[in-house]
């Protein structure tokens, strides 16, 4: 476990608050968020690629709803 000790100046970078801590520490955090990167190659890349660009393309013309929850579903 890593000890926190707070200070009553905060340390900058330009304008942006900076935090310091450990590399082990930042490590661990890290891989807590680290998602998975999956590669599609051949058919199944093609057809992700469709069925992206088909949903993009009724987002931007209007054909999607906005749901508050899945019950909203027809």
């Amino acid at each position: 476990m890593v000890k926190i000790v707070q200070k009553e100046k905060t340390i900058k970078i330009g304008k942006k608050p900076v935090v310091i801590l450990p590399l082990e520490e930042y490590e661990r955090l890290k891989r807590m968020v680290e998602v998975p990167t999956h590669r599609l190659s051949g058919k199944a890349a093609e057809r992700l690629d469709r069925l992206v660009r088909e949903g993009l393309k009724d987002y931007r013309r209007g054909k999607c709803k906005k749901l508050k929850s899945l019950a909203d579903l027809d």
